[in-house]
């Protein structure tokens, strides 16, 4: 797997903000990613929360933890969806929801490369040194290894695992 990650940090009024690439080439299809980022039943598979939405520009999306008292974590609107190539999302703490600087954003570009997909995420807008910039930067990596492992073998990672002590 070849996975980039690249920070940028720039100045926006008075918010400083910073923004995460991730690219990972998957052996799949365009259809089976979009799906899996988009459907509950398959969401739960790999990153133990759902995203729920009817994924139409305007609509509300959550991110729901699949086991448990079954809280949402993550909420945000859908701004853009072109299946199977291109979704675009906000994305806040649920107990920030009312504050609209609080809301980043996630592209997900996803594009036919030979025999395999190569899935860009962008999260942008993100408070430089924030709590939001922190906590994606240690989960995506893992969500998204976990995604590939899930769609090429069946078997998702965990990925609430903690590193092994020495």
């Amino acid at each position: 797997m070849t996975q980039e990650k690249i920070g940028t940090q720039e100045k926006t009024g008075t918010r400083e903000t910073t923004s995460f690439v991730y690219v990972t080439y998957i052996v799949s299809t365009p259809d089976k990613v979009f799906e899996a980022i988009t459907r509950p039943d398959v969401a739960r598979r790999y990153w133990g929360h759902e995203n729920v939405s009817d994924w139409n520009a305007g609509s509300t999306w959550e991110h729901v933890q699949a086991s448990g008292e079954r809280a949402v974590k993550i909420v945000g609107k859908v701004v853009e969806t072109a299946p199977p190539s291109r979704l675009v999302i906000t994305w806040a703490d649920p107990s920030e929801a009312a504050n609209p600087a609080s809301y980043s954003r996630v592209t997900f570009d996803i594009e036919e490369y030979d025999n395999m997909v190569r899935l860009t995420v962008t999260h942008d807008e993100l408070e430089a040194g924030g709590g939001m910039a922190k906590g994606i930067s240690k989960g995506w990596p893992i969500v998204l290894s976990s995604l590939k492992s899930y769609l090429e073998t069946g078997r998702p990672l965990d990925i609430f695992a903690k590193p092994k002590a020495a």
